[in-house]
């Protein structure tokens, strides 16, 4: 069970580890919010890996026929999350209502139901959980069998430590900009995730128009 545990505890660290518009989003939060709002919006991104985890251990082969049928669907709505996320980012002012000193560190729900939002409207996110569990040998096939409880746990503590590592990281840097390049730092990595979410609705439309098709 140790080892299990030990196992669960990297899946939480290697789910959390690509750099995708979660990321994306914390890197924006941590450096104009500090360590905290950031540390908040990735504990967004780790409920989410805790929820997929939980999927992938009891349901592993139903949630990937779901995930299959719906792919189009979750692509278009998930991209138009990431865009309208993306977006808002871009355009805002992170400083509109500091009125003294260089830096901000309120914390706000916003950035935790945006990451919410973001990771599950993230297909890619549930398979990249599916081909870890498969990796580390970890699964149930029983959904009555609650000791996999600590397993669940130590993805989830995984994830929040990758989280706090890297927000508290962003948070030593963030002492070195100023203002003016956080601002811009906003405005690309909005743009980033802009594109992201773009790619997401295009390929949804791309499987609507040429894989639909009627052959003639």
């Amino acid at each position: 069970m140790i080892i299990d545990i030990l196992k669960a505890f990297l899946i939480g660290i290697c789910a959390s580890a690509p750099v995708g518009p979660i990321a994306i989003l914390v890197i924006q939060i941590s450096l104009s919010k500090g360590h905290k709002a950031g540390f908040v919006t990735g504990l967004g991104a780790c409920l989410v890996d805790t929820v997929f985890s939980i999927i992938a251990i009891f349901a592993l082969a139903l949630a990937q026929r779901i995930i299959e049928e719906h792919r189009v669907v979750i692509l278009l709505a998930g991209g138009l999350i990431v865009t309208v996320v993306g977006w808002r980012m871009a355009v805002s002012n992170p400083f509109r209502k500091v009125k003294a000193g260089p830096e901000t560190r309120s914390i706000s729900l916003k950035d935790f139901f945006q990451a919410l939002a973001m990771g599950f409207s993230n297909p890619g996110a549930i398979f990249v959980i599916f081909a870890l569990f498969a990796f580390f040998g970890l699964g149930n096939s029983s959904p009555h069998d609650w000791k996999v409880a600590p397993i669940i746990i130590a993805v989830s503590a995984g994830a929040a430590f990758y989280w706090f590592c890297i927000t508290a990281l962003l948070d030593h840097f963030r002492k070195r900009f100023r203002l003016q390049t956080i601002l811009w730092v906003n405005r690309i990595t909005g743009a980033i995730i802009v594109i992201i979410g773009l790619a997401l609705i295009g390929e949804g439309l791309f499987k609507i128009i040429f894989q639909r098709m009627p052959v003639l």
